[in-house]
């Protein structure tokens, strides 16, 4: 066999080769086009299942752990109720949905919502950089970071007027490192360091401690219960809370950050955490 005759029949094989490649893709994809259990508009970029399942259903099912209050606990009668719930069903109600309340244990909540068994997270749930290639998160709806608090009518109005003054930490919490971390920085602060979040507030009530650092949502609780202290300037450390759904949900993604912007701009998310934490006091 000739060295040209052996180089056009490789050339041969090789082109049989790839139309029947071809024949078999293109057969392979008529079968799935075909099946009924196939939308074929969830092979093209861009397609959000997740909310067209949630339009087909009537139903967006929320994943949350029903144990921490007031975001989200059981009732009486076993129902959930809270903050989280509230929130999801106003947004629910917003797209002509109902809102399907998936109670579990947090750990689960994140492998459930990548195993489809329900269609968002909205659990109290913190932002965590390290998971944004595998989950969509909404803008923050709640602040839940250490706030500098002081006495109604106290004169410190920021960090920047700390120096000289006492502040209540609870030892080892994030209000504690945010203490020390300030006097490092200079900040000519004495931290009053106790056992519990009660006795932080304690101090400050009874003229222990000047200022506090303490997280927002154990302040919120205080001022529902008539404390008489306020959060002056920004988180020092953020911890926002935001609402987890699948990476490829992008219907979703957006109808959830266009509702929470409305809801701001509203008073929704203002009505909520009044309605579950109590109205704080006046500055």
């Amino acid at each position: 066999m000739s060295q040209e005759r052996s180089q056009r029949e490789w050339k041969w094989l090789a082109r049989a080769a790839w139309a029947l490649g071809l024949l078999i893709g293109v057969g392979a994809l008529a079968v799935i086009l075909a099946s009924p259990a196939v939308n074929p508009l969830s092979l093209l970029p861009g397609h959000d299942g997740t909310w067209e399942a949630m339009q087909s259903r009537g139903v967006w099912r929320v994943g949350m752990d029903p144990s921490f209050p007031p975001f989200e606990s059981l009732n009486e009668e076993g129902q959930p109720v809270g903050y989280d719930v509230d929130l999801a069903r106003r947004m629910a109600a917003e797209w002509g949905l109902e809102a399907e309340i998936v109670a579990m244990g947090y750990d689960s909540l994140l492998d459930a919502l990548q195993a489809d068994r329900i269609d968002s997270v909205v659990s109290a749930l913190p932002y965590d950089p390290r998971e944004t290639k595998d989950f969509r998160f909404s803008p923050p709806y709640f602040e839940a970071g250490i706030r500098l608090a002081v006495p109604v009518g106290s004169l410190i109005g920021d960090v920047d007027a700390l120096d000289g003054h006492t502040v209540a930490v609870e030892w080892g919490s994030m209000g504690d490192m945010v203490g020390r971390r300030l006097k490092r920085e200079d900040t000519a602060i004495e931290l009053v360091q106790v056992p519990t979040p009660e006795e932080v507030l304690d101090a400050l009530a009874t003229g222990k401690a000047d200022a506090a650092l303490i997280d927002n949502v154990t302040l919120r609780q205080a001022q529902g219960r008539g404390a008489q202290v306020i959060a002056v300037g920004p988180a020092l450390e953020s911890n926002p809370y935001v609402i987890a759904s699948p990476h490829k949900a992008s219907k979703l993604g957006d109808q959830i950050a266009e509702t929470l912007t409305r809801f701001q701009e509203n008073g929704v998310m203002a009505e909520l955490e009044e309605t579950w934490f109590g109205p704080p006091p006046a500055p």
